[in-house]
């Protein structure tokens, strides 16, 4: 019988030994799903299940790694051929998949952070990877611009990059790619569609056509004159400053002249030095 290999790449010829092997069970009724349930065992192909959400049916897949792709879906051919497509690989509907995996899906979707999700990233580049790393850092209820993912992993000069790497999102919803915007406020594109990408952040706590009316009117931070500290607007600490103390700011620059210093928590970036 041949062993599951240390980096879960097998040849044409390992997997016709194993389709050999079982055929030799000869009389033994092995249950038709042995196949599918042993290539997803040695890494030739991911489980997959699905889960309704308010956004449609979303087909989620992974391995003994973690969570490898989400994928909204019309139903399971179209999800299995589009993961086929992707990956290079088959995804096969789990018969049984794990409690835990599904319970963690659904507590993580309806807003808990703790949920202790595992996610495969292998088929990333350490940028990409790096990217998405730093998305899944941004809370619920709050967005970023890309400008402040290339700051936060040392590539100041890369925005353009995030944002391809952002729209290559194998695991959109999970990894929150949603939750971070255009540098000039406005909520941009996103992989499953922009009005996707507006009502998962309403669900979220985000007002989409707030922040689009604040990035018409040229508004990019909010400060509190009682505290001299300006943040992102979804800031939850920009959230708490009551309007009678709230002063909005166009730029970085505008709001260190006035004597404001940038928050600790929502570490805004100065975006006029974007590439």
């Amino acid at each position: 019988m041949i062993e599951k290999k240390q980096d879960a790449q097998y040849s044409l010829t390992d997997t016709r030994q194993l389709i050999r092997e079982l055929s030799d069970l000869g009389d033994v009724q092995a249950p038709p799903s042995i196949v599918p349930a042993v290539m997803v065992q040695i890494g030739l192909a991911d489980a997959f299940f699905s889960h309704e959400t308010p956004l449609g049916m979303v087909f989620v897949a992974y391995n003994d790694q973690g969570i490898s792709a989400v994928m909204l879906a019309s139903d399971r051919a179209r999800f299995e051929s589009a993961f086929r497509a992707r990956f290079g690989r088959a995804a096969y509907l789990a018969a049984e998949p794990p409690v835990a995996l599904v319970g963690a899906v659904r507590r993580y979707l309806a807003g808990d952070k703790g949920a202790g999700l595992r996610f495969d990233l292998r088929g990333q580049t350490d940028f990409e990877r790096a990217v998405l790393e730093k998305a899944l850092e941004i809370p619920r209820g709050e967005v970023r611009p890309y400008a402040w993912i290339a700051r936060e992993i040392g590539r100041p000069g890369a925005v353009r990059a995030v944002g391809s790497a952002l729209g290559q999102n194998p695991i959109p919803l999970l990894i929150p790619c949603h939750r971070v915007v255009r540098s000039d406020g406005h909520i941009g594109n996103y992989a499953l569609g922009s009005d996707t990408k507006r009502a998962v952040l309403a669900a979220e706590g985000v007002d989409p056509e707030g922040l689009e009316r604040l990035a018409d009117s040229g508004v990019r931070y909010y400060g509190s004159d009682t505290t001299h500290i300006f943040c992102y607007p979804t800031c939850r600490h920009a959230r708490q400053i009551t309007e009678r103390h709230r002063v909005a700011f166009g730029s970085f620059g505008e709001a260190v002249e006035a004597g404001y210093r940038s928050c600790k928590v929502c570490r805004p970036v100065n975006q006029s030095t974007e590439r």
